[in-house]
C-alpha cells in the first residue's frame, strides 16, 4: 500500500534533512504504530503522505514515495484525500464547519452525498463519539478532548483505504483515549483499512494489538518490527520513549523479557511466580499551610448550564496537586477562573486574604498559567522573544532576561532552537515554548493544563524534574492532566472533578483503587493493576514498588 524508497525530505528553512534515507514498506490492511522522540520526523513522515508536504510546508524531497504503486508527488490533493484520511495533531487547524454537525458532514457534502444519507451518517458517528448533544456547538468552543473527537469523526465519516492518526490521544481523558483506541481497532478490523498511528502514549495504543512498530530517531529508521521485540529490547529508553509501566516493573524485578511470549499484550502474558521486594506504602497527601481556598465556587457561560457548581477546594503551599476528570468536567474552566480570565462567584482566599477583586495582572503575580492549546498563547515570531515577552513587559533588564530565558529554554529542551521561528516547530515543541514562557516568570503557584501532552520521555522527565525543583523551593504545582502515569509519579495529592464539583480528594494511589470514582470521572487504571492481578499481588504493593523504582531513577 505504501512504500518509501531511499526517501529523504529537507524543509526549506532548515540546513539538514528531517527525514533521512527512509526505506519502509507498509502492506495493505496493516496496522502500524509510528513512534519516536519529539523532532524525530514522525509527523513529517505523515505529512509527506497526506500532502501537507509539499503543498503547505515546502522543501526538497529525494527518493520515492509510492501509494498503491503511484508516485504520490504526481497526485493532486483531491486524489490524495480519496486515499488517505488524516486526523491532525493540532485539531484547531482541521475544522471547516461553523458547527460540529457541519464539520462532520463536510467530506460528505464534497462527495455530493444525498441529504438523508448525510444526516443519518452524521448522527451515527456523533453517537459513536458522544457528540450528539454538541452538534449545534461551534468546534472552537469545545474542550480539547471534545475537539479531538470532532476531528476524528470528520475523518471516519468518509472511509478511506488509508487512515492516518497523528497523536489521536493527545487531548483525550484516559477512558476516552482507551475507547478511541478500541474504535480505531474496530474500524481496522471491519474495514480492513491500512491504519497508521503516530503517538507518544505507547502503553495506551497497545491496549489493542498493532501489527508493527516503526521507531524513528533523528530522521532515521532505527526499528521496524513486532511490538514484542521492541519491548524486550533497550531501544525505548535509548531513544527517549516512555515504556509501558508494567515493563518497567518487570525489568526492575530482573525478568528476562526476551523469554516472554505476548509481551505487548499484558492480558495474555504468562508470568512466573514473582515476589515483590519490600516497598513503601501509599503516601498520604501533604498537610501544609493552606495557600488558596475556594468556597462555593460557581461559574456558568450560560446561566441554565453551570460549569462549576459550588465547588470547594484548598490548595496547600508546596504541594504537587493533580486535577483529573473527564473532558468537559470543568477542569480548564476552573483554571481560567483561578487566573481571573473568567469571573466566578464564591469566595477565593490567598493566605487567608480575600482576593476576589484582583485584576488579571494581580492574579498573574500569584498564579502562572500554561494553557492546554499553545496556539492561544504564542504572539511572537521567534522562540527566544516569546519566552522573554513576560519579563520585558515587566521591565526586567536585558542581561537578566537573557540568563533566565536561556535557563528556561534549556530545561524545556529548546535551547538549540532559540533563534528559530516558532512557525517551524511541531505542535509538541510549541507546547514547550509556552511552558518556558511561564516558567521564566517564576510565580508562586504554577498551574499547567496538560503540561506533558505530546512530549517524549526525555522532555517529559526534564520538565517534571524541573517542576520538582520548583516544588522543592516551596512552589505549589498544580497539574490538570489526563496522564495517569504523571499523576501516579509526580503528584502528592489528586483531586477528581466531575460535573463541576470535587468528586474525590486523596492520594493518587487511593484514587486509582476506587473503581466507582474511575468510572464516574472517565479515568482508568494503569497497567500496574492488571500486572498485580497476574502476579497475585495487591495493586498498592505493585504501585509502591513502581514508585520506588522511579524514585531511584529521579534521584
Amino acid at each position: 500500500m505504501i512504500r518509501f524508497e531511499n526517501f529523504s525530505f529537507q524543509y526549506d528553512a532548515q540546513s539538514e534533512p528531517t527525514l533521512k534515507k527512509i526505506d519502509l514498506t507498509i502492506e495493505e490492511g496493516e496496522k502500524v504504530l509510528i513512534i519516536g522522540a519529539s523532532g524525530s520526523g514522525k509527523s513529517t513522515l505523515g505529512q509527506c503522505l497526506n500532502g501537507i508536504i509539499p503543498n503547505i510546508h515546502k522543501g526538497k524531497q529525494t527518493g520515492r514515495l509510492l501509494v498503491r504503486g503511484q508516485e504520490i508527488s504526481q497526485l493532486s490533493i483531491y486524489d490524495r484525500s480519496q486515499l488517505i484520511s488524516t486526523v491532525l495533531q493540532d485539531t484547531d487547524g482541521q475544522f471547516i464547519g461553523l458547527s460540529v454537525g457541519e464539520d462532520l458532514a463536510f467530506a460528505l457534502e464534497n462527495d455530493a452525498c444525498p441529504k438523508d444519507q448525510m444526516v443519518s451518517r452524521v448522527h451515527y458517528w456523533a453517537d459513536q463519539l458522544a457528540l450528539r448533544e454538541l452538534l449545534e456547538h461551534r468546534p472552537q468552543d469545545l474542550s480539547g478532548g471534545q475537539k479531538q473527537r470532532v476531528s476524528l469523526g470528520g475523518v471516519l465519516i468518509d472511509e478511506s483505504p488509508i487512515l492516518l492518526f497523528d497523536e489521536p490521544l493527545a487531548n483525550l481523558d484516559p477512558r476516552s483515549g482507551q475507547e478511541t483506541i478500541e474504535l480505531i481497532d474496530r474500524l481496522h478490523q471491519e474495514t480492513g483499512a491500512t491504519t497508521l498511528i503516530i503517538e507518544h502514549r505507547l502503553e495506551d495504543v497497545l491496549h489493542r494489538p498493532v501489527d508493527r512498530i516503526v521507531l524513528l530517531h533523528d530522521g532515521e529508521l532505527v526499528f521496524n518490527g513486532h511490538p514484542d521485540e521492541l519491548l524486550a529490547s533497550e531501544l525505548l529508553g535509548q531513544y527517549g520513549i516512555r515504556e509501558p509501566l508494567y515493563i518497567s516493573v518487570l525489568r526492575g524485578l530482573g525478568i528476562d523479557l526476551t523469554g516472554l511470549d505476548n509481551l505487548s499484550q499484558l492480558d495474555e502474558l504468562s508470568l512466573p511466580d514473582l515476589v515483590l521486594p519490600e516497598g513503601s506504602s501509599a503516601i498520604r497527601p501533604k498537610e501544609t499551610e493552606a495557600l488558596l481556598e475556594l468556597s462555593d465556587w460557581t461559574f456558568a457561560y450560560q446561566p441554565e448550564r453551570p460549569i462549576l457548581r459550588g465547588l470547594n477546594l484548598t490548595l496547600r503551599r508546596g504541594e504537587r496537586l493533580a486535577i483529573v476528570g473527564k473532558n468537559g468536567a470543568g477542569k480548564s474552566t476552573l483554571a481560567k477562573s483561578l487566573c481571573q480570565f473568567v469571573t466566578a462567584n464564591g469566595t477565593i482566599r490567598y493566605l487567608g486574604q480575600d482576593i476576589s477583586t484582583d485584576t488579571v495582572k494581580e492574579r498573574s503575580e500569584r498564579i502562572g498559567y500554561v494553557l492546554q492549546n499553545p496556539n492561544q498563547m504564542i504572539s511572537q515570531t521567534q522562540i527566544s522573544d516569546e519566552v522573554a515577552l513576560g519579563l520585558r513587559l515587566r521591565g526586567v533588564d536585558e542581561e537578566t532576561i537573557a540568563s533566565r530565558v536561556d535557563k528556561a529554554l534549556t530545561v524545556c529542551g529548546l535551547y538549540p532552537f532559540r533563534h528559530w521561528p516558532i512557525s517551524a516547530l511541531s505542535y509538541g515543541q510549541k507546547k514547550r515554548v509556552t511552558i518556558a514562557s511561564i516558567l521564566v516568570l517564576n510565580p508562586e503557584i504554577i498551574l499547567l493544563d496538560e503540561p506533558t501532552a505530546g512530549q517524549d520521555q526525555r522532555t517529559y522527565r526534564e520538565m517534571m524534574m524541573f517542576l520538582d525543583e520548583l516544588n522543592a523551593l516551596g512552589h505549589t504545582i498544580v497539574m490538570i492532566t489526563h496522564d495517569m502515569q504523571l499523576m501516579l509519579e509526580y503528584a502528592d495529592r489528586c483531586v477528581v472533578i466531575s460535573d463541576g464539583q470535587v468528586l474525590a480528594d486523596d492520594s493518587p494511589q487511593a484514587i486509582l483503587n476506587q473503581p466507582d470514582i474511575l468510572v464516574a470521572a472517565n479515568l482508568k487504571q494503569t497497567s500496574l493493576f492488571e500486572l498485580a492481578r497476574l502476579m497475585k499481588a495487591t495493586p498498592e504493593a505493585v504501585t509502591a514498588y513502581y514508585k520506588m523504582l522511579q524514585g531511584g531513577q529521579h534521584g
